[in-house]
């Protein structure tokens, strides 16, 4: 099932694409339009409506906050389309140049990125009255950045979001670079947080938040059942909520709630 969604939040676009290769969609995503700009591209296994929603739209510049193919998987197609140049993180665009594996899952679900040319983002994006500035967010994947746009009061932010109460991580998510980043954007003013897969046009520090102090929380009583002397495996017996068992089954363990705690248990800032 396909199931395509478009929202508008003033002069911001923001069209949620779903796919599910048996009933009802599966993680959707949003990418969002403001005034030329493209944020993010949505999956590949909805190529077509994806580009069906912007067709009436001018685009002059896309934007990846990060490499991940619900955010990148039609951005070949976008910049075939509309020859609009590319950019995102240096390590973004090496991944793309080359292409990068994925997991059945995420063939399932999203599809795979098509190999492109990623540029390095300009200081400011501009476009008519709007400024974004990228905004450096890693954690939940080393190459994620975030935008400002600091007149307004938005923030375009990716997966550094998603829920305040979140239920796994990938393998490859860092808790304490996430924190680090959470408390980055806080510092900023804005208000309103354009999510990729949980937009809140209102309040988005709050939610911003409520996010940091979970996560906080998290690493706080990992630590101290780690410095009690429980392995691992204790301690994700002792914290699991068991409400990833679905995604953990479907993902074949690549995103659980074990890995939160892995992540925890990592030293700061060591590479996964």
């Amino acid at each position: 099932m396909h199931r395509i969604i478009k929202k508008t939040f003033g002069p911001v676009h923001a069209v949620h694409l779903g796919y599910g290769p048996i009933g009802p969609p599966i993680m959707g995503v949003y990418f969002y339009y403001l005034d030329g700009v493209l944020i993010d591209t949505g999956q590949s296994n909805m190529r077509r409506q994806a580009l069906a929603a912007m067709e009436s739209l001018p685009i002059h510049t896309i934007l990846l906050t990060h490499h991940h193919e619900d955010h990148s998987g039609n951005a070949a197609a976008f910049h075939n389309q509309f020859r609009a140049p590319v950019y995102g993180h240096p390590l973004a665009a090496a991944k793309l140049a080359t292409g990068y594996r994925i997991l059945p899952y995420q063939h399932l679900i999203w599809g795979r990125t098509a190999r492109l040319r990623v540029d390095p983002f300009p200081d400011i994006i501009e476009s008519g009255t709007y400024r974004l500035e990228p905004v450096a967010t890693p954690g939940h994947s080393k190459d994620h950045v975030a935008f400002l746009e600091k007149s307004q009061g938005w923030l375009f932010a990716g997966d550094l979001f998603i829920g305040e109460r979140i239920k796994f991580f990938r393998s490859d998510e860092d808790i304490h670079q996430q924190i680090d980043s959470l408390e980055k954007v806080l510092a900023l003013d804005f208000d309103a947080l354009f999510c990729a897969h949980n937009p809140c046009p209102q309040n988005g520090k709050r939610h911003l938040a409520r996010k940091l102090d979970f996560l906080r929380a998290l690493r706080e009583k990992v630590g101290n059942l780690n410095g009690r002397g429980y392995p691992e495996k204790e301690i994700i017996r002792r914290l699991d909520p068991r409400t990833d068992r679905q995604v953990k089954w479907m993902t074949m363990g690549n995103a659980s709630f074990a890995n939160m705690v892995k992540s925890a248990l990592r030293p700061v800032h060591a590479s996964p």
